[in-house]
């Protein structure tokens, strides 16, 4: 390997973050029921997943997840997502 190589795979590794090398088993344990992302979803995937419910298949949504994959909540904005959080002691994870 020259020099140039282990550079550059150094530099590859050093920007992973370290959450992604998680299973889904890992990441709901390290926050359980304290840790949430949000996740933009399509109505029509919304439909599929809650069914007692009516979404405009076209729309995009705004679908809070807690880190074991349990759904907490649906908006149709990022404000209104903000709004419900601020009340709420949950970590708010960033997905990428």
């Amino acid at each position: 390997m020259t020099m140039m190589d282990k550079r550059t795979s150094d530099s590859t590794a050093e920007h992973v973050h370290p959450l992604k090398l998680l299973t889904p088993a890992q990441f709901a344990a390290l926050g359980g029921s304290a840790v949430a992302y949000v996740k933009p979803v399509s109505g029509h995937v919304l439909s599929s997943m809650i069914s007692d419910a009516e979404f405009d298949a076209a729309e995009e949504y705004q679908l809070v997840m807690s880190a074991d994959g349990t759904p907490l909540m649906v908006a149709d904005t990022a404000d209104a997502v903000t709004e419900w959080l601020g009340d709420k002691s949950l970590g708010l994870a960033t997905l990428h």
